[in-house]
């Protein structure tokens, strides 16, 4: 067993790093309340608006982005489903068999996290989730000694890095729909959309994808717990529920055994629910969906990567793997639960957006830190408005509308393309979420760990991070 004297630097400071958050970090909830006082504060303090106008700026917010929300919760909800299919599930449970070693264990879910993020957000934090847990499950039963938070942090770890940079990125995604953009819009600056291939698909942002994944994964293995410090699944789940995969949200065994190509039992043959459990109607409708994305891609190429493509894609995908519509359906009830703190959080993190906005601290946050940025530097500091903006604001799209014109005019100022000005501020967002607990609710439910819990080595990694982000921003060429 590893003494304190035996452990690495890395490792120690990690554990110190988490028992000062696990004791004074308050729940998701609180904290998005806190927030709305500070930057209230600063609203009085910073910006000429009165205090009644910064509460209409706050109440005003609160439902000025319902249909990004549902965008939101439809992404997480599809990637919810299509995890918990069976067989994808299946596929974690043997994956879990592969490391020895704790170390290995945290390095390798967060590989497949941060993988899976660059696919579809919503798809890898549930993913993670549950391959945390089971990897949690599997260490227990092989004795091998793991430390179940940082496994949560690792499965979280997609949202704390790739996932902006990815196919379902919120600031890269609204760039490529002509509705975003031209006159009506804070974009109206910009002649004609940014393609996908500027800003996803560039080498630029795929090198950088590589090597923060490479780098991140390497940070996960030596912040490892060992010895008495690190606590198993047990410490977390009883001991009971450890094998009861109903217990978070996943099928039972008897459902495992193949819920999917057999119809329900005890299902009254009528018209009704043979026309429920159709795989003919299910699969028909699944298989149009999947054809006129494919239409859309064919005439548009990555031009037809938006948010709305990729929900779209994804619906159809779980319709057309689960098939019966019945069935489909719900798994979505399933789903919800996931999202139920999303859908609590969210309105108050948009009132918070809401006095950012329109009293102007946003604008004036972003514009003081771009002032003072020049052509080679103004990637780390577009990485610095992102991470800053995402502290009050935990909505890549719902912030990027707010300050995406500041750092799209003035990378054109310093003549910094549109696309790295968007990857680099996107690297910003999502690295911040390694400190603002509203986008791990999911995981939180799904591992049973506490906020508090599991965000000490979040923000080991995110420090971690820093120095490797600000080089590499600066020395990746375009």
């Amino acid at each position: 067993m590893a003494t304190s004297d035996e452990a690495g630097v890395i490792e120690r400071i990690g554990f110190r790093i988490s028992e000062v958050v696990e004791r004074w970090m308050p729940s998701p909830f609180v904290f998005a309340i806190l927030l709305t006082y500070l930057v209230y504060v600063a609203g009085l303090v910073v910006t000429d608006s009165g205090p009644v106008e910064l509460l209409e700026f706050w109440y005003g917010g609160f439902w000025a982005f319902l249909g990004f929300s549902m965008q939101m919760v439809l992404i997480l909800m599809t990637g919810f489903v299509i995890a918990y299919h069976p067989r994808v599930n299946a596929i974690l449970q043997r994956l879990a068999e592969i490391p020895n070693s704790g170390a290995q264990a945290a390095a390798f879910v967060g590989f497949i996290s941060m993988s899976l993020a660059w696919v579809h957000w919503g798809f890898s934090l549930i993913m993670g989730a549950i391959f945390a847990r089971e990897m949690g499950k599997v260490a227990h039963r092989k004795g091998i000694t793991v430390h179940y938070p940082l496994l949560a942090v690792a499965g979280y770890m997609g949202l704390g890095l790739t996932w902006h940079w990815g196919i379902s990125g919120s600031a890269p995604l609204q760039l490529t729909d002509a509705n975003n953009i031209g006159e009506g819009t804070g974009f109206e600056f910009l002649a004609s959309t940014v393609p996908a291939a500027k800003t996803i698909f560039h080498p630029y942002a795929l090198t950088l994808t590589v090597l923060s994944i490479v780098f991140a994964t390497a940070v996960l293995y030596v912040l490892a717990p060992s010895g008495d410090r690190a606590k198993g699944i047990t410490e977390y789940v009883d001991e009971s529920e450890l094998f009861d995969t109903s217990a978070d949200g996943g099928t039972d065994a008897a459902d495992a055994a193949d819920p999917v190509d057999e119809p329900p039992a005890e299902v009254d043959d009528v018209p009704a629910e043979r026309m429920n459990n159709s795989r003919i109607i299910g699969g028909l409708v699944a298989l149009a969906g999947v054809a006129i994305l494919a239409v859309q891609f064919a005439g548009q190429g990555l031009g037809a990567f938006t948010l709305n493509a990729v929900n779209f894609g994804f619906l159809f995908a779980g319709l057309l793997i689960y098939q019966r519509p019945a069935y489909y359906r719900d798994r979505f009830n399933d789903a919800a639960g996931a999202a139920a703190g999303i859908i609590l959080l969210f309105p108050f993190f948009a009132g918070i957006q809401g006095i950012m906005a329109d009293s102007g601290l946003a604008l004036l946050l972003a514009e003081a830190l771009l002032d003072v940025s020049t052509a080679a530097t103004y990637p780390v500091i577009a990485w610095v408005v992102g991470s800053v903006a995402n502290l009050f604001v935990p909505s890549g799209g719902g912030e990027w509308l707010v300050v995406g014109p500041s750092v799209l005019q003035a990378a054109e100022g310093l003549g910094v393309p549109y696309g790295q000005a968007t990857v680099a501020y996107a690297v910003g967002d999502a690295h911040t979420n390694l400190l603002n607990p509203f986008w791990a609710l999911p995981l939180l439910a799904i591992t049973n760990v506490k906020a508090r819990e599991m965000f000490g080595y979040a923000i080991a990694m995110l420090i971690a991070l820093i120095p490797f982000l600000a080089v590499a921003l600066y020395a990746v060429p375009y």
